[in-house]
């Protein structure tokens, strides 16, 4: 854990970047979480260094979802609206709502393209490079490219339905 503490920290970073009220998560905190998720995971055999931080996006996409989750049941007025697919509209602490969509969409996605679902969890909730989500799934840096320009057109219209 030492040797990819900083990089989980950068990756935590960027991805609170994108959240413009701040919420009540800190880096530091995302990071935690995410290290919990994944220590239910110590039975599973990382292939490399890429697999790993593969994995370490998708628990914090749940940590992420999770918070949303709460939130959105404390509101319980929160209205389904129609959203489209943002960067900025990814993790926005004040509408958990659109973080609870759009991972509805991943998860509709994932059982028709997991492929797609991984690099749609690696660039959003990961913030990897394209090439290093390709070292990650083990594909070359033009395979991410089309895979991502698919998964948003896809994501874009299960969210516009």
């Amino acid at each position: 854990m030492p040797l990819v503490y900083e990089d989980l920290r950068a990756i935590a970073r960027r991805q609170l970047a994108l959240r413009p009220g701040g919420g009540t998560l800190s880096t530091t905190g995302l990071v935690h979480e995410a290290y919990l998720k994944l220590a239910d995971l110590a039975r599973v055999s990382w292939q490399d260094r890429g697999h790993f931080y593969a994995l370490s996006a998708l628990a914090m996409r749940h940590v992420l979802v999770d918070r949303a989750k709460a939130r959105f049941a404390q509101k319980r007025e929160g209205v389904r609206r129609q959203v489209t697919l943002d960067d900025q509209l990814v993790a926005a602490a004040e509408q958990p709502e659109v973080l609870l969509q759009i991972n509805d969409a991943i998860e509709r996605l994932a059982a028709v393209e997991p492929r797609l679902a991984q690099v749609v969890d690696c660039r959003f909730f990961g913030g990897l490079s394209e090439e290093e989500i390709a070292e990650a799934m083990g594909v070359t840096t033009r395979t991410v490219q089309r895979d991502w320009a698919k998964a948003r057109m896809l994501l874009r219209r299960a969210l516009s339905a």
